[in-house]
């Protein structure tokens, strides 16, 4: 298994390889999508929101590039680069990133409620009152 991963020259495939292709896509979709992301993001009026989702945008750009990167380096048979290995840790690192980004927007997404009049409560002139 160990083998399998850190193998430094796996055998290339080629471009038109299903498995190469549907990563292109994937990078090509992360990639595009931070344009996406970034766009959503300037549309947003809630300032939390705004805040926690500033970096989503990059971090799709850099995921997409460095997916990217791997698959090309795959193909042309890079040694040491087109190691599995280096797919493992990419994996990793986007699971890893998402499961905090998600955390912290649970933990800290709030919305302010607009604080209107309050009703009075037809209970306080029977309860008793501070004495002066």
């Amino acid at each position: 298994m160990l083998s399998y991963l850190f193998w430094p020259n796996p055998p290339a495939p080629l471009y038109n390889s299903p498995k190469v292709v549907i990563a292109l896509l994937f990078c090509a979709v992360l990639i595009f999508g931070s344009f996406a992301v970034k766009r959503w993001r300037s549309k947003q009026t809630n300032a939390m929101t705004r805040k926690l989702s500033r970096s989503w945008a990059n971090a799709c750009l850099w995921f997409g590039i460095t997916g990217f990167f791997l698959v090309v380096c795959r193909v042309e048979g890079i040694s040491y680069i087109s190691m599995r290995f280096w797919w493992l840790v990419l994996g990793a690192s986007i699971a890893f990133y998402i499961g905090f980004q998600l955390r912290i927007f649970r933990n800290r997404h709030y919305e302010l409620l607009p604080q209107d009049q309050q009703e009075a409560d037809p209970r306080d002139k029977y309860l008793p009152k501070k004495k002066k």
